[in-house]
């Protein structure tokens, strides 16, 4: 909620830097000086860059959710393997299934815990936890005296654990990916031309056509501010939580 509030506040203050720059040119720079041939030539651009523009904002909202979607998907598929080798650990022999268990205890403990605070920093996964799920591989082999039910379990155990290995690479990846400095810069500039054309073009002469100039760069601040979140898929405002281990695995939520 503060974080939201904190999106709102900055938003206003844009929607009122903008008027009040709006006054200050009207108040200095006659009327009469807007007239001209060159008027109707000037609405058309304003159009067509304030449209460029929302297909540039849609471009950008459509890139940073589906880049949340991915980092979501993954997680899920990591937490429900892991889930997995503990329900399929149970055709195993009591030791290999209690050191299976423990160690996968250990490893969502470890994401919810440790990683997910470097990832919302962008610090990526660190080392700790590959070394658990080397130790998961190990502990999922068949035991040398194995039978035949237990061969099937181990190979059942391997397969669920290159699922986790592949989600859990593929968390990594989403970590690492967002907006390119080319689509942030060009973010900016049309959002500084949209609102300098939009205040600048007669608007400034009705009340009510100012009130709304304000709303739209309430607007466009706030949809800025959304984007610039949720291009932090693990962000702390609008990224996804480590919620799925955590339910597969209670004792990871508590520290």
């Amino acid at each position: 909620m503060k974080h939201v509030v904190e999106m709102v506040a900055l938003a206003l203050l844009a929607a009122m830097i903008a008027a009040a720059a709006v006054v200050v040119w009207r108040r200095f720079r006659p009327s009469e000086e807007e007239e001209g041939d060159g008027e109707e030539a000037a609405e058309y651009m304003s159009m067509m860059i304030a449209l460029l523009y929302a297909l540039l904002l849609g471009l950008a909202l459509v890139t940073v959710w589906e880049l949340r979607d991915s980092a979501e998907g993954h997680t899920v598929a990591e937490a429900g393997s892991l889930h997995q080798m503990t329900v399929v650990a149970q055709g195993m022999p009591p030791d290999q299934q209690r050191r299976i268990n423990e160690l996968a205890a250990v490893y969502a403990t470890h994401v919810a815990q440790d990683e997910w605070p470097r990832l919302a920093e962008g610090d990526g996964l660190g080392e700790d936890g590959w070394v658990l799920l080397r130790q998961l591989r190990e502990a999922s082999a068949a035991p040398p005296d194995a039978t035949m039910d237990q061969q099937v379990t181990a190979l059942e155990l391997l397969a669920q654990l290159g699922t986790l290995d592949d989600a859990r690479r593929g968390r990594e990846a989403d970590s690492r990916e967002t907006l390119s400095p080319v689509m942030w810069a060009g973010l900016l500039i049309g959002a500084i031309l949209s609102v300098c054309i939009l205040f600048f073009f007669r608007i400034g002469r009705s009340v009510s056509h100012l009130v709304m100039a304000m709303g739209m760069v309430v607007l466009t601040v706030f949809l800025g501010l959304v984007i610039h979140h949720l291009a932090s898929p693990f962000g702390e405002v609008m990224g996804i939580g480590p919620e799925p281990f955590t339910r597969y695995f209670p004792a990871a939520a508590e520290k």
